[in-house]
């Protein structure tokens, strides 16, 4: 007897998958694409939401080479709802990117409104994507899609990389 043949995925999903590891984080126990693998337990390494989650609203406003963690995760946050309004509502700007970054300095109470930002962000561009799942692959949205891995998946390294600098 063969093996079943894996169900088909659409491209939306593939990417929607690849995005969820760079914000959320792999599926504990089990391999990942490009993070290391999370354990069993949960522990191990994370997505964007849970490494920011790991620190005070003191570590994300320290200034490390010229910018904070706080700035990174407002400008990922504004990045995704740029996507949902340029994919769904046709908005083309123009977009304050360079306002984007601030706050760069939180208290207790704004970066916890800051990293909720960006966890909404993220589930509005995810639902939104799951409405083009069945349908065509289509260049607008698929390229939308990957773009957004990319810049979360840059913004982690980045962050990662200011971490060191404030722990």
């Amino acid at each position: 007897m063969s093996d079943p043949t894996p169900a088909r995925q659409s491209a939306v999903s593939g990417i929607l998958d690849i995005l969820r590891e760079a914000a959320l984080g792999g599926h504990p126990g089990q391999g990942t694409a490009f993070l290391d693998g999370t354990k069993a337990d949960g522990s191990g390494n994370h997505g964007l939401l849970a490494t920011l989650d790991a620190l005070s609203a003191e570590q994300a406003s320290r200034e490390v080479l010229g910018s904070t963690v706080a700035a990174h995760a407002a400008h990922v946050a504004y990045h995704l709802e740029v996507i949902v309004r340029w994919e769904r509502d046709g908005d083309r700007g123009p977009f304050d990117w360079k306002g984007s970054f601030e706050p760069a300095q939180v208290d207790a109470a704004g970066w916890e409104a800051t990293r909720e930002r960006l966890r909404a962000a993220y589930d509005a561009l995810v639902a939104f994507a799951r409405t083009f799942e069945d349908r065509p692959a289509d260049g607008d949205v698929t390229g939308g899609l990957t773009g957004a891995v990319a810049h979360v998946a840059y913004h982690l390294g980045a962050i990662r990389q200011l971490i060191k600098g404030v722990q």
